[in-house]
């Protein structure tokens, strides 16, 4: 499966001139093996001293393949114990360029997220182009233009790089264990809150949105939705299609030029979790964590949505942030963080006539999520987690969670807006 890129770009129906930064994207079995011919075409062949970067994992599934196709490039190989994305990991990568003094000008990202987050952001601090080379189909960031990053305790969105080409081997990410693939499964999913949200942010806010972009992420979950039992099954195809989902998702955020059609509340529980700021490390893929977040929005938003269906909600101004939350939960430097990420505060700009004038759209938007029953057997049926325990976490801590995930970014969610009602 060769994706058209040229279908993606240029003016939209939405007024937008929508621009795709990857070239190209090949997924199907055994394309790795046209890495060197790949390389040798016309847009390629300039370059010559490439660095491979992998892990212990990755290396075994697709970086010993890579090497061997390429016996002249560099490998940076990176322990995969406690290999996060953060600042660490990118001082290991800078370390390795600079001790064996390479004059690098390319490189080759071999692995699943935290590989591709690293990679993308050494790429854009060096100016680097680099190709993809996925090995599970866990993440949707594979082509994303921010770099997903703990950056000294604090989850960040820095800015980076796409990859200038994608060559997912259907042969080696269908191997990946399960659980990688439940995660992307997850990701994908957490699209039914990101795109609620951004749709209440756009009737709430006059945030600029396009359908076609919308289109885009729902059309990748029910790719997703459809293959389920193949996935199960191990079937190839499935999983090309999971690949393709995953990517399209990713180039729905090259669009937006952010992350907003991939990312909103069910992101942010995600994020504060992976900060461990109320709780300890946890053994749990970002995708996983994402669907733990994903199935607590869908249950506080079916929530409001019957509240407001009732006329239970009452609205009231809300236009500072809540300091004392902050200080009770966070050391000073975080709750710095969060005020600055907060500023201007998205909820001191709305008039609460308005918003109460708006609540029975709100509660459409919130329809086109799964209920919590319909939500919790996709999620089953697919084999990702969606319980706080699932993935070692108290179910004690989903209020507070609740509570300080929307000051993880200043982005509009329906979780944000609630702390009006």
């Amino acid at each position: 499966m060769k994706i058209d890129i040229s279908k993606f770009r240029g003016l939209c129906k939405c007024g937008e001139n929508h621009s795709i930064l990857v070239d190209d994207i090949v997924i199907e079995k055994g394309c790795i093996n046209r890495l060197p011919e790949i390389l040798q075409s016309k847009p390629y062949r300039k370059y010559n001293d490439i660095a491979v970067i992998c892990d212990n994992n990755t290396y075994e599934a697709a970086g010993k393949t890579v090497m061997q196709l390429l016996p002249e490039a560099n490998l940076i190989c990176l322990s995969s114990e406690n290999l996060h994305a953060d600042e660490h990991g990118v001082k290991m990568i800078e370390n390795s360029i600079n001790s064996k003094d390479l004059s690098v000008d390319l490189l080759l990202a071999v692995g699943s997220g935290t590989i591709h987050d690293l990679t993308r952001y050494v790429a854009y601090s060096r100016s680097l182009p680099f190709f993809s080379i996925p090995t599970a189909a866990s993440v949707d960031g594979f082509v994303s233009t921010v770099a997903a990053m703990t950056w000294y305790g604090f989850k960040k969105s820095l800015i980076a790089v796409s990859p200038v080409f994608v060559l997912a081997d259907s042969n080696i990410f269908s191997k990946a264990p399960y659980r990688l693939t439940a995660s992307g499964i997850s990701d994908l999913f957490g699209k039914y809150t990101a795109i609620a949200d951004w749709k209440i942010a756009h009737l709430v806010l006059g945030e600029s949105i396009c359908s076609t972009i919308c289109e885009m992420e729902y059309n990748a979950i029910g790719a997703v939705r459809e293959n389920i039992s193949g996935l199960h099954a191990g079937n190839t195809e499935a999983y090309e299609q999971l690949m393709y989902a995953l990517i399209l998702s990713g180039l729905a955020m090259q669009m937006t030029g952010n992350s907003r059609p991939a990312s909103g509340a069910e992101h942010h529980f995600s994020h504060l979790w992976e900060m461990h700021i109320i709780n300890k490390p946890i053994d749990a893929y970002h995708g996983e964590k994402v669907g733990v977040g994903l199935m607590n929005c869908c249950c506080i938003y079916h929530n409001i949505k019957d509240m407001i269906e009732a006329n239970q909600i009452t609205i009231h101004p809300s236009s500072e942030i809540e300091m004392d939350l902050l200080q009770t939960y966070m050391p000073p430097e975080l709750v710095q963080e969060m005020v600055k990420e907060n500023t201007p505060y998205p909820l001191a700009e709305i008039n609460t006539e308005e918003l109460e004038s708006k609540l029975l759209q709100i509660a459409e938007i919130i329809e086109t999520i799964p209920v919590p029953d319909e939500m919790r057997k996709m999620l089953n049926d697919a084999g990702c987690p969606f319980l706080m325990e699932d993935i070692g976490l108290s179910a004690d801590l989903a209020g507070i969670s609740a509570k300080l995930a929307p000051y993880i970014r200043s982005r509009l969610t329906l979780l944000k807006l609630s702390k009006m009602f």
